[in-house]
């Protein structure tokens, strides 16, 4: 969604326009087309997703995801006061907070039902400890 709102706002551009924005090379590649990158230029990538298939590893590593891309959706708030821009974001940035607190009551429903002095010392999805 993102990308799609990049891709909105830069359409019909001038060549002069995306020199002066700082799009110039963006441009090179890939024109005004949606290529999803991270504001520093890196691509995304599998990389992304950290996958351990130990279940409390993953769980927090969805809740340490959620934080961080509602925290990239308050920055983007924080650039822009365009309501098209800003009513997408604000949605996405509430999904993000519903995932987190969803994610939280997985973690929870799972360690409790887990051996509290020992509920770091398996994989419960793997070891049947």
């Amino acid at each position: 969604m993102v990308g799609t709102i990049v891709y909105q706002l830069t359409r019909g551009l001038t060549p002069e326009q995306i020199k002066e924005a700082g799009f110039d090379s963006y441009f090179v590649d890939h024109t005004a087309a949606v290529y999803p990158v991270a504001a520093s230029g890196t691509p995304f990538n599998a990389n992304t997703f950290s996958v351990t298939g130990d279940t409390i590893a993953d769980l927090h590593e969805n809740l340490s995801a959620e934080q961080k891309a509602r925290m990239t959706y308050d920055n983007i708030l924080r650039f822009t006061d365009d309501p098209d821009v800003r009513d997408p974001i604000k949605f996405l940035r509430e999904r993000e907070i519903v995932h987190f607190q969803r994610f939280g009551e997985g973690l929870r429903i799972m360690t409790d039902k887990l051996d509290s002095k020992n509920f770091y010392a398996f994989n419960p999805s793997f070891d049947k400890g």
